[in-house]
């Protein structure tokens, strides 16, 4: 029964929204069946659609699992904006210091690196180097918040704004291309790149970037799992999130699941550089970043904070980026913000199926 209702509830939110959201399209007078169906033709109606919707999850399926496993030890991470940036700057720094790349500036020839490391050694470090810079910007506030009881939601908060103020002055002041307009980093090297599925899939066009960080994502999904439900680390962080006090009377240092969670969650999240730097850009870029950070929030209320709740979740959601573009062009009076109407709709009813959940449990309990 638990399982059902973990399964209901979630669809329920995501239909109810979609009926709210067709009265508001009616409401602004427009049709709410034309409205819906260029969202999900264009969302897999070809190849390119689905790989392009697929390309807009990936993101949302490591923040995602990095704020559920915030979550499941009664944290919540606000900071995966800021760890993620932080994170896709490291692996960009990586990939130029030792991707041996010479950049042709305006005629002359600048060498930005150190040394020029082979691809198989040089991608595993360009990935350890945002998994380890998200982890440690994550694990800061859970430090905090072990050492000294401070709130983790307000040091996530002010963390993504040190963070993103600190990658954008690296970027500008050492590591930008002199006279590029814009302010993202020099190029890293080829060795640092990782291979679009289209290289694979035939079927793929040639312009959609979705690449094999989708294939990370849905591993992390699978070892998120058995590390939370397989493994003697992961029941200590539940128990910890379940009840705090128990969990410490049984033996288990919340300090230490704290500082643990915190960390892996910011190291989840730094994994969104991985496919944006190393497979789609190719240098780090300021703003990159579609409030990826923020959207895992939504993504892991939907998703209940499962693994398999998330990667579900985070397709959805992928399917609202997607198809917002067209809306927002093929009808006459609604644009794309219905996508993030009805992610606000999805969210305000999994809260208030939290807080049923919630009263409910109380009322039993008494």
């Amino acid at each position: 029964m638990n399982i059902a209702r973990e399964i209901i509830w979630p669809i329920i939110a995501v239909i109810a929204a979609f009926v709210v959201g067709g009265v508001v399209i009616l409401i602004l007078g427009d049709n709410p069946l034309a409205a819906y169906s260029l969202l999900l033709s264009n969302s897999f109606g070809s190849f390119r659609d689905i790989g392009w919707t697929l390309h807009y999850a990936t993101p949302l399926i490591f923040t995602g699992l990095a704020v559920a496993v915030a979550f499941r030890c009664g944290l919540l991470n606000i900071g995966a904006e800021g760890q993620l940036y932080v994170a896709a700057f490291a692996a960009a720094w990586v990939g130029i210091t030792f991707g041996g790349r010479i950049v042709d500036v305006f005629g002359t020839k600048e060498d930005w690196s150190l040394a020029s490391l082979p691809g198989f050694l040089l991608v595993p470090l360009c990935m350890f180097a945002a998994i380890a810079a998200g982890a440690i910007w994550g694990a800061i506030p859970g430090v905090l918040k072990a050492k000294f009881g401070s709130h983790e939601v307000i040091n996530t908060i002010m963390l993504n704004f040190i963070g993103i103020a600190l990658v954008g002055y690296l970027t500008q002041y050492h590591y930008k291309v002199p006279g590029d307009p814009i302010q993202q980093t020099a190029p890293i090297g080829e060795a640092a790149q990782i291979p679009k599925l289209n290289e694979f899939l035939g079927f793929l066009p040639y312009d959609v970037p979705l690449n094999v960080s989708f294939l990370l994502a849905l591993l992390m999904c699978v070892l998120v799992y058995s590390f939370l439900w397989k493994t003697k680390w992961g029941y200590e962080l539940r128990a910890v999130g379940e009840n705090p006090s128990a969990a410490e009377y049984g033996g288990i240092s919340t300090r230490k699941q704290i500082i643990i969670a915190m960390t892996i969650s910011g190291g989840l999240a730094g994994m969104v550089g991985i496919g944006e730097v190393l497979g789609k850009e190719h240098e780090f870029e300021s703003g990159f970043s579609a409030e990826w950070g923020f959207l895992g929030i939504a993504v892991a209320l939907l998703g209940r904070n499962h693994p398999l709740g998330v990667l579900i979740a985070a397709l959805f959601f992928g399917v609202l980026l997607r198809g917002q573009i067209f809306v927002d062009a093929f009808t006459p009076r609604v644009s794309k913000d219905l996508g993030w109407v009805l992610q606000a709709i999805i969210i305000l009813f999994v809260a208030c199926f939290q807080i049923y959940t919630r009263d409910k449990g109380r009322s039993t309990a008494v």
